[in-house]
Protein backbone atom coordinates (compact mmCIF):
# COMPACT_ATOMS: atom_id res chain seq x y z
CA UNK A 1 0.00 0.00 0.00
CA UNK A 2 1.48 3.33 -1.11
CA UNK A 3 1.77 6.63 1.11
CA UNK A 4 0.68 10.04 -0.57
CA UNK A 5 2.99 12.49 0.92
CA UNK A 6 1.75 16.15 1.67
CA UNK A 7 3.95 19.09 0.66
CA UNK A 8 2.46 21.84 2.86
CA UNK A 9 3.74 25.24 1.20
CA UNK A 10 5.04 28.25 3.43
CA UNK A 11 3.88 31.17 3.21
CA UNK A 12 6.16 33.94 3.26
CA UNK A 13 5.88 36.95 6.27
CA UNK A 14 6.53 39.51 3.46
CA UNK A 15 5.79 39.02 -0.05
CA UNK A 16 6.62 41.74 -2.21
CA UNK A 17 5.47 41.73 -6.27
CA UNK A 18 5.57 44.60 -8.46
CA UNK A 19 6.48 47.54 -7.00
CA UNK A 20 6.07 50.94 -8.41
CA UNK A 21 6.88 54.36 -7.43
CA UNK A 22 6.92 57.14 -9.49
CA UNK A 23 6.90 60.96 -9.13
CA UNK A 24 5.64 63.37 -11.50
CA UNK A 25 6.01 67.42 -12.17
CA UNK A 26 6.78 69.86 -14.24
CA UNK A 27 10.02 68.16 -16.00
CA UNK A 28 9.09 64.65 -15.80
CA UNK A 29 8.34 61.53 -14.60
CA UNK A 30 11.03 60.08 -11.61
CA UNK A 31 10.95 56.70 -11.21
CA UNK A 32 11.88 55.84 -7.19
CA UNK A 33 11.38 52.14 -7.52
CA UNK A 34 11.18 50.17 -10.75
CA UNK A 35 9.65 46.76 -10.18
CA UNK A 36 10.36 45.81 -6.77
CA UNK A 37 9.77 41.93 -6.19
CA UNK A 38 11.13 39.85 -2.84
CA UNK A 39 9.99 37.12 -0.24
CA UNK A 40 11.16 37.42 3.30
CA UNK A 41 10.88 34.54 5.28
CA UNK A 42 9.86 34.60 8.58
CA UNK A 43 12.56 35.32 11.58
CA UNK A 44 14.96 36.99 8.84
CA UNK A 45 17.01 39.86 9.02
CA UNK A 46 17.25 41.39 6.41
CA UNK A 47 19.55 44.71 5.49
CA UNK A 48 18.96 47.32 2.59
CA UNK A 49 21.98 48.68 1.48
CA UNK A 50 22.42 51.07 -1.06
CA UNK A 51 23.20 54.67 -2.32
CA UNK A 52 21.31 57.57 -0.96
CA UNK A 53 18.53 58.32 -3.34
CA UNK A 54 18.78 55.00 -3.85
CA UNK A 55 15.02 54.33 -3.21
CA UNK A 56 15.68 51.92 -0.32
CA UNK A 57 13.92 54.20 2.31
CA UNK A 58 10.66 54.79 0.30
CA UNK A 59 10.68 51.09 -0.18
CA UNK A 60 10.59 51.11 3.44
CA UNK A 61 7.82 53.68 4.11
CA UNK A 62 5.73 51.81 1.84
CA UNK A 63 6.76 48.39 3.75
CA UNK A 64 5.49 50.02 6.90
CA UNK A 65 2.01 51.44 5.06
CA UNK A 66 2.78 54.84 5.58
CA UNK A 67 3.29 55.21 1.82
CA UNK A 68 1.33 53.92 -1.36
CA UNK A 69 3.55 52.92 -4.46
CA UNK A 70 2.29 53.70 -7.95
CA UNK A 71 1.63 50.01 -8.60
CA UNK A 72 2.58 46.57 -6.76
CA UNK A 73 1.67 44.43 -3.82
CA UNK A 74 2.74 44.15 -0.01
CA UNK A 75 1.92 41.13 1.76
CA UNK A 76 2.15 39.95 5.04
CA UNK A 77 1.08 36.31 5.78
CA UNK A 78 -1.03 36.37 2.64
CA UNK A 79 -2.58 40.08 3.79
CA UNK A 80 -2.48 42.75 1.22
CA UNK A 81 -1.78 45.65 3.78
CA UNK A 82 -2.19 48.68 0.44
CA UNK A 83 -5.73 47.29 0.26
CA UNK A 84 -6.40 48.54 3.16
CA UNK A 85 -7.40 52.24 3.94
CA UNK A 86 -5.71 54.51 5.72
CA UNK A 87 -7.60 53.39 9.23
CA UNK A 88 -6.81 49.88 8.92
CA UNK A 89 -3.17 50.39 7.91
CA UNK A 90 -3.36 51.58 11.17
CA UNK A 91 -4.52 49.02 13.28
CA UNK A 92 -2.58 46.52 11.64
CA UNK A 93 0.87 48.81 12.08
CA UNK A 94 -0.19 48.93 16.05
CA UNK A 95 -0.93 44.72 16.21
CA UNK A 96 2.01 43.94 14.13
CA UNK A 97 4.40 46.33 13.27
CA UNK A 98 7.61 48.05 15.30
CA UNK A 99 9.51 50.73 13.72
CA UNK A 100 12.64 52.21 14.70
CA UNK A 101 13.93 55.42 13.17
CA UNK A 102 16.80 57.42 12.88
CA UNK A 103 15.95 60.38 14.70
CA UNK A 104 14.16 58.20 17.05
CA UNK A 105 10.47 60.35 16.44
CA UNK A 106 9.77 60.16 20.84
CA UNK A 107 7.13 62.61 21.69
CA UNK A 108 9.49 65.32 23.32
CA UNK A 109 6.37 66.11 26.12
CA UNK A 110 6.54 62.93 27.04
CA UNK A 111 8.79 60.90 29.73
CA UNK A 112 10.46 57.90 28.44
CA UNK A 113 7.65 55.47 30.19
CA UNK A 114 4.95 57.68 28.17
CA UNK A 115 6.77 56.98 24.83
CA UNK A 116 7.23 53.41 25.14
CA UNK A 117 3.48 53.40 26.86
CA UNK A 118 1.97 55.06 23.68
CA UNK A 119 1.65 52.12 20.92
CA UNK A 120 0.16 50.17 23.89
CA UNK A 121 -2.31 52.66 25.03
CA UNK A 122 -3.68 53.48 21.28
CA UNK A 123 -4.70 49.66 20.48
CA UNK A 124 -6.44 50.01 24.31
CA UNK A 125 -3.94 47.15 26.20
CA UNK A 126 -5.13 47.52 30.39
CA UNK A 127 -1.54 46.67 30.93
CA UNK A 128 0.60 49.06 29.10
CA UNK A 129 1.91 51.01 32.52
CA UNK A 130 3.48 47.42 33.30
CA UNK A 131 5.00 46.56 30.04
CA UNK A 132 6.29 49.35 29.58
CA UNK A 133 8.11 49.19 32.33
CA UNK A 134 9.20 45.97 31.69
CA UNK A 135 10.13 46.87 28.23
CA UNK A 136 12.54 49.80 29.16
CA UNK A 137 13.68 47.83 31.68
CA UNK A 138 14.83 45.30 29.50
CA UNK A 139 17.16 47.90 27.49
CA UNK A 140 18.73 49.21 30.56
CA UNK A 141 16.54 52.38 31.43
CA UNK A 142 14.84 50.68 34.83
CA UNK A 143 15.79 54.02 36.41
CA UNK A 144 14.97 56.79 33.28
CA UNK A 145 11.36 56.06 33.25
CA UNK A 146 10.42 59.64 34.13
CA UNK A 147 12.97 61.30 32.27
CA UNK A 148 11.88 63.06 28.95
CA UNK A 149 14.17 63.03 25.52
CA UNK A 150 15.69 65.73 26.42
CA UNK A 151 17.18 64.77 29.51
CA UNK A 152 18.61 61.25 27.88
CA UNK A 153 21.77 61.03 25.63
CA UNK A 154 21.13 59.64 21.76
CA UNK A 155 21.96 56.15 22.84
CA UNK A 156 20.17 56.51 25.77
CA UNK A 157 16.88 57.95 23.30
CA UNK A 158 17.33 55.04 20.79
CA UNK A 159 17.40 52.36 23.73
CA UNK A 160 13.99 53.71 24.33
CA UNK A 161 12.83 54.05 20.58
CA UNK A 162 13.68 50.30 20.77
CA UNK A 163 11.43 49.08 23.64
CA UNK A 164 8.83 51.07 22.26
CA UNK A 165 9.33 49.10 19.04
CA UNK A 166 9.04 46.37 21.13
CA UNK A 167 6.92 46.55 23.61
CA UNK A 168 3.95 45.31 21.61
CA UNK A 169 5.92 42.27 20.64
CA UNK A 170 5.50 43.09 16.88
CA UNK A 171 6.03 40.80 14.39
CA UNK A 172 7.54 42.50 12.09
CA UNK A 173 10.49 45.39 12.93
CA UNK A 174 11.56 47.80 10.57
CA UNK A 175 14.45 50.24 10.91
CA UNK A 176 15.63 53.17 8.74
CA UNK A 177 19.19 54.00 10.03
CA UNK A 178 18.67 52.35 13.04
CA UNK A 179 22.40 53.81 14.18
CA UNK A 180 22.83 56.69 12.40
CA UNK A 181 22.85 58.75 14.51
CA UNK A 182 25.17 57.99 16.74
CA UNK A 183 28.71 57.60 17.81
CA UNK A 184 30.58 54.35 16.68
CA UNK A 185 30.44 52.88 20.18
CA UNK A 186 27.07 53.95 20.61
CA UNK A 187 25.88 52.47 17.68
CA UNK A 188 27.38 49.06 18.29
CA UNK A 189 25.68 48.97 21.56
CA UNK A 190 22.60 49.71 20.13
CA UNK A 191 22.97 47.07 17.42
CA UNK A 192 23.55 44.24 19.80
CA UNK A 193 20.90 44.94 22.30
CA UNK A 194 18.58 45.30 18.91
CA UNK A 195 19.83 41.54 17.63
CA UNK A 196 19.64 40.62 21.39
CA UNK A 197 16.16 41.55 21.33
CA UNK A 198 15.15 40.34 17.89
CA UNK A 199 16.68 36.74 19.26
CA UNK A 200 14.36 36.65 22.46
CA UNK A 201 10.89 37.32 20.25
CA UNK A 202 11.81 35.84 16.68
CA UNK A 203 10.87 38.70 15.28
CA UNK A 204 11.31 39.18 11.29
CA UNK A 205 13.71 42.38 10.18
CA UNK A 206 14.11 44.33 7.35
CA UNK A 207 16.92 47.47 8.06
CA UNK A 208 18.05 49.85 5.85
CA UNK A 209 21.38 51.68 5.97
CA UNK A 210 24.34 52.75 4.60
CA UNK A 211 26.52 50.74 7.40
CA UNK A 212 28.19 47.76 5.85
CA UNK A 213 29.33 46.22 9.01
CA UNK A 214 25.37 46.67 10.00
CA UNK A 215 24.26 44.73 7.10
CA UNK A 216 26.81 42.04 7.74
CA UNK A 217 25.17 41.64 11.18
CA UNK A 218 21.93 39.88 9.45
CA UNK A 219 21.15 36.63 7.49
CA UNK A 220 20.58 38.65 4.18
CA UNK A 221 21.63 41.60 2.25
CA UNK A 222 19.85 43.47 -0.51
CA UNK A 223 21.31 46.01 -2.75
CA UNK A 224 18.89 48.94 -3.85
CA UNK A 225 20.26 50.40 -6.72
CA UNK A 226 18.17 52.78 -9.36
CA UNK A 227 15.21 51.52 -8.19
CA UNK A 228 15.78 47.93 -8.22
CA UNK A 229 16.57 45.67 -5.68
CA UNK A 230 19.29 42.53 -6.21
CA UNK A 231 20.79 40.19 -3.53
CA UNK A 232 24.23 40.89 -1.98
Amino acid sequence: MFQTSTVVETQAAISVRGLRREVSDSVGTLVILDGIDFDIEAGQTVAIVGASGSGKSTLLGILAGLDSPTAGSVRYAGRDILADDEDGRARWRAANLGFVFQSFQLLPHLTALENVMLPLELAGAPDARARGRAALEAVGLGARLTHRPATLSGGEQQRVALARAFVAEPRVLLADEPTGSLDAQTGEQIVQLMFDLVARHGTTVVLVTHDRALAGRCGRVLTMQAGRLSEG
